[in-house]
């Protein structure tokens, strides 16, 4: 199913970063706003790029140009001059290697050409708002989740994401930080995939050769969820949470298959990132921007909380829930259900 649902998805990301295409009218009066989708390669972020038209629509944006720079910041890079020279007032992107990506950030700066990063926050530079969730967040809710399941003892998986991004810095810092203050008679097997899946499957399966007692894997995000699953299914070892050989999963992102695993007993947990969300306010937030607007750290009118991340940068930080099968508290967290509406993986078909 993980399979079907990305060929799909990627045929309609395919379509739409191709088309370079234009939401509504052209309308000569209405400025003209870019967004860089940052791949197409996973289910999180061709969810993402099929809600941008919609929420486009609903803002009334008739000009949206849009590029894929496919986790490649020299692309990243060439995405933004196209965009420019198509009369970008504003750009929307969501770059993979929050570092690399400074010297883009000054050049649109100079030439106040406002930008909102999604899911990722710049190492350095100035943009008008990052649109994200409390990524330490989400370390620190996997860590509660599993030392909760283990009762603070045992061995689990890490599968990382990469350094090089801060979400993939702040998931690990935060899991780490929990483990050693919350559960120190868990041992952490710490493995680098930098959001590879088959080096990510490579890595749990090494681990479980050598530690068969291992009984916890924390997926940073879905990139690992299939791999993981086969290793799991090769090793007799995808049983149902009841059973004692069963390995508790805790996973980052919320898509419709990790929901499905979530009700079917296969995986535990996940935290919900807020795909819908992103691409709402990620286009809102530019569209503010070019209209001239402002804003301040405080509470927001939609349920989150926007934060000074340092000067000339602020953060709206969106709700990512953690979600669970049965929707029990877990520890100080409360947890969604599954199958609960609110959830945007359980709208998408």
């Amino acid at each position: 199913m993980l399979r079907l649902l990305a060929v799909a998805a990627a045929a309609v990301v395919l379509a739409a970063c191709n088309s370079n295409s234009t939401t509504g009218g052209s309308g000569g009066s209405d400025p003209v706003i870019g967004s860089d989708y940052p791949r197409s390669d996973t289910d999180f972020w061709n969810a993402y790029v099929r809600y941008s038209p919609q929420e486009a629509k609903e803002l009334g944006i008739k000009n949206l140009k849009t590029t894929n720079s496919e986790n490649d910041i020299a692309k990243l890079t060439a995405n933004v001059q196209t965009l420019l020279s198509q009369g970008a007032k504003g750009i929307v992107m969501a770059p993979q290697d929050t570092a690399a990506v400074a010297p883009t950030l000054q050049q649109l700066e100079s030439k106040k050409i406002p930008v909102v990063t999604i899911d990722t926050r710049p190492d350095t530079g100035n943009v008008f708002m990052v649109v994200r969730a409390d990524n330490r967040a989400y370390g620190e809710k996997a860590c509660q989740f599993l030392g909760t399941k283990l009762q603070g003892k045992g061995k689990v998986v890490e599968l990382m994401g990469d350094v090089a991004s801060i979400n993939g810095r702040d998931r690990t810092e935060a899991f780490a930080e929990c483990m050693k203050k919350n559960y120190p008679g868990i041992q952490v097997f710490a493995e680098p995939s930098k959001w590879d899946g088959a080096t990510a499957a490579n890595q749990l399966q090494t681990r479980l050769a050598a530690h068969p007692d291992i009984k916890g894997v924390y997926m940073q995000s879905s990139f690992a969820l299939s791999g993981t699953l086969q290793v799991l299914k090769q090793r007799k070892l995808l049983v149902a949470p009841e059973d004692p050989k069963h390995v508790f999963i805790v996973s980052n992102d919320g898509i419709p298959e990790e929901l499905k695993d979530i009700a079917a007993g296969q995986i535990d947990a996940t935290v919900s990132q807020p795909a819908d969300l992103y691409a709402k306010y990620g286009l809102y937030y530019v569209q503010q921007a070019i209209a001239g607007k402002t804003f301040k750290p405080g509470p927001t009118d939609h349920n989150s909380t926007i934060i000074k991340v340092r000067d000339g940068l602020l953060e709206d930080q969106l709700t990512a829930p953690l979600v669970t099968r049965d929707g029990a508290t877990i520890g100080t967290e409360k947890t969604l259900k599954f199958d609960d509406k609110s959830l945007w993986g359980n709208s998408v078909s």
